[in-house]
């Protein structure tokens, strides 16, 4: 007498019916019982000792027990105990009168098991029991009676609750997994935003600049504007590569990265100073180093209006630092997304993200830290709920 969509505690639909009305046709089935408490009337018609009296309570009992019966596949919380003390009290005032009342008391002990605390389905489970228990005492009820009113209620009670904490854990398991999926989906969305917005963002600055830089040499140097357009060529067809390699899982490569921020320093006409010691580094390490230099190298190309640029890597005993700074205009502008992502990279590996100005007191200076142990634990639930905020 169990109905899955109550015990996981998730509403049903099927047409036009709402959902929170709609039973399937297992509660229908498990009303063949029902028969039992009707044995003794049909019994008492054929012998024609059926009185008015007797008609007039039966027909009671049986409404009384239709309605609570339908509205605990609803019920919730105190109206369900309600429901189960209803049919508890319905078996014991018809024992005296009919033995087929023992049925109400095992109809109550399956409502029993819908209660949502294990404890307190386990209890009214008992409690259901205890009251065949007396009233097979109370009216020296035979041993049939004893059996349907006291030993099957804890039978079918604790088996149906069984099941259904168990169809409750396996519906909590799936939301979890769904969302676990989801979050996953999420996370995947913006490592895919954050990878593209760096591809090509650098990729893209560096063919923009190529292609002025051609167009001003179009009629004085022609030669070198045709090697310029062959670059763009190149670059371009590099950024498509990237762009593929992004959507599969982008592995960044921090000698690549200072190569390229070379030239494309060096194509905005601005000098780089670069310093870097060489050292060993994890995947996630370097990888996140080489986004954080793209993205550094782009906002001082396209933002300060520098004449240099000085790009330092040194790395130490428990962590790798980066600094990236320029001689051009300071702001205080907020952080856009490419900044936001990189900041989002560092610290889920337990790095940290810090802006200021120049040395000089000019420019802006960027510093990254990595730390080079292994990232904590909970780094993919950091990127996971960074991706769900």
């Amino acid at each position: 007498m169990t109905d899955p969509a109550h015990a996981a505690g998730r509403p049903r639909r099927r047409g036009l019916i709402p959902a929170d009305r709609y039973l399937g046709w297992a509660p229908y089935a498990w009303l063949i019982y029902l028969t039992i408490f009707l044995v003794d009337p049909a019994v008492r018609w054929r012998g024609g000792t059926l009185t008015g009296g007797y008609t007039a309570a039966t027909l009671l009992g049986i409404c009384v027990f239709l309605v609570s019966y339908f509205r605990g596949y609803w019920a919730r919380g105190r109206e369900l105990l309600l429901i189960i003390a209803i049919q508890t009290l319905l078996g014991a005032a018809f024992a005296p009168i009919n033995a087929g009342s023992s049925v109400f008391f095992i109809y109550a002990a399956c409502f029993g098991a819908y209660v949502e605390r294990y404890r307190t389905g386990a209890v009214a489970i008992g409690l259901v029991a205890l009251a065949g228990l007396l009233t097979s005492w109370a009216v020296a009820a035979p041993l049939f009676y004893w059996i349907t009113a006291v030993s099957f209620p804890l039978l079918i009670g604790f088996v149906s609750l069984h099941q259904m904490q168990a169809r409750r854990a396996d519906m909590k398991l799936r939301l979890a997994q769904e969302q676990i999926e989801h979050l996953a989906a999420i996370a995947e969305r913006e490592r895919i935003a954050r990878d593209m917005h760096d591809v090509l963002g650098h990729t893209l600055s560096l063919i923009v600049l190529k292609s002025e830089l051609a167009a001003k040499l179009a009629t004085r140097d022609p030669e070198r504007a045709a090697r310029e357009i062959r670059d763009v060529e190149q670059v371009a067809r590099k950024a498509l590569k990237e762009v593929r390699e992004t959507i599969r899982g982008y592995r960044a490569s921090l000698a690549e990265e200072i190569e390229q921020s070379r030239a494309l320093l060096g194509a905005a006409g601005i000098r780089a100073e670069i310093a870097v010691e060489a050292r060993s580094l994890g995947r996630a390490v370097e990888e996140t180093l080489a986004l954080a230099l793209r993205e550094a190298v782009t906002n001082v190309v396209r933002h300060s209006g520098a004449t240099a640029c000085r790009i330092r890597l040194q790395p130490e005993s428990s962590a790798c630092i980066l600094e990236v700074e320029d001689d051009g205009r300071a702001g205080n502008a907020p952080e856009g997304n490419g900044l936001r992502g990189m900041r989002e990279r560092v610290e889920a590996l337990g790095g940290h993200v810090s802006r200021g100005p120049g040395s000089s007191g000019r420019g802006l200076r960027l510093e990254v830290r990595v730390p080079l142990a292994p990232p904590p634990p909970d780094a993919e639930r950091s990127l996971l709920l960074a991706a769900k905020g």
